[in-house]
């Protein structure tokens, strides 16, 4: 597996997938190839789509709309309206096609339908961070990685909601051994 998937959406693992945002930009969808195998490791295909530079673009345009909705929402301000348009758009679209045979199910389709289950699932979960959500049962509660360096979000499934980081291997465990390292030298 090349991709980590730590932000309990599909939408967030999608924004995930440029890391580092704030410091060093380490994008991990450099070509229409890592978006293909990235949309069958995410269970949104079961085989990777041809796909090309065109594709690739539109659909990290999308990432950046739903990085950006997202955070949005968690700063309380207005979704973009702009990045509303990307997300609607692409949602608009036809799922994957779904084809059941002896070896199972099959999931097929190309950029449209990889943009419109990521819109689809951005969308639900905006919808369940909204300020109308906040009283119902549909709130959701998203977080950014509590790690300074860290940009990745996640959806935070803990009894309390306490989660801090988007996973204990890259960054749980690197603030809790700084952590250590300082109090030891104190």
């Amino acid at each position: 597996m090349d991709f980590v998937f730590v932000g309990g959406n599909l939408a967030l693992d999608f924004a995930g997938t440029l890391k580092w945002r704030r410091t060093h930009p380490e994008e991990l969808l450099r070509t229409p190839g890592d978006l293909a195998r990235w949309s069958v490791e995410a269970g949104v295909l079961t085989r990777e789509p041809s796909l090309d530079g065109e594709d690739l673009r539109t659909l990290l345009g999308l990432r950046e709309a739903v990085y950006r909705l997202v955070a949005a929402a968690l700063d309380g301000r207005p979704w973009p309206g702009e990045d509303l348009g990307v997300l609607n758009r692409a949602a608009s679209a036809a799922p994957p096609r779904l084809t059941l045979g002896p070896g199972g199910l099959a999931r097929d389709g190309g950029a449209a339908e990889i943009g419109a289950e990521v819109a689809r699932s951005a969308a639900t979960l905006l919808a369940g961070m909204s300020p109308a959500a906040a009283s119902a049962t549909v709130s959701v509660r998203v977080r950014e990685c509590a790690r300074p360096e860290c940009t990745r979000l996640f959806v935070d499934r803990s009894r309390g909601g306490t989660r801090h980081w988007c996973g204990m291997e890259e960054c749980g465990n690197r603030v809790k051994a700084a952590n250590y390292r300082y109090r030891k030298k104190g």
